[in-house]
């Protein structure tokens, strides 16, 4: 069984195919991705969760963001880390929050604070979250 999204707006298709447990494998721009479940869920663990791709994704476009802005004025970027910590609501099971720390190299100018917390704040990812698109699942077959 393969679910396929379409091509759009210049978009590459990715393509899914299940290669047996819970694992669930996506081949998009010739990277193959691939999940699993924890062994609690039934899986092998053999790969991270969809949601934690989902979280690694914002982390990693929060931190391309963040090295461009460094690396474009020539400041070191050894010593700049970022984590996300998902802190979840109320609730205790959907996430409420998405907290980035970023940590600063030592010789980081702070007249650069704001315009770094800007640029880490144009994330793609982030965007779409906040604007979301549309979902259209047409079923063939």
């Amino acid at each position: 069984m393969t679910t396929i999204v379409e091509e759009s707006a210049g978009a590459t298709s990715v393509r899914v195919k299940f290669p047996g447990g819970l694992a669930v494998q996506a081949d998009y721009r010739g990277h193959t991705i691939r999940t699993d479940q924890p062994e609690r869920h039934g899986g092998t663990d053999s790969g991270p969760t969809p949601f934690d791709l989902f979280l690694a994704s914002i982390a990693t476009c929060a931190g391309f963001y963040a090295l461009q802005f460094v690396r474009t004025r020539g400041l070191p970027t050894e010593g700049l880390d970022i984590s996300l910590e998902p802190v979840k609501g109320e609730d205790g099971k959907r996430i409420a929050l998405l907290r980035l720390a970023v940590t600063l190299p030592e010789s980081f100018p702070d007249k650069y604070r704001p315009a770094l917390a800007r640029a880490i704040d144009q994330c793609t990812v982030k965007k779409h979250i906040v604007d979301p698109p549309r979902f259209a699942i047409e079923m063939t077959g």
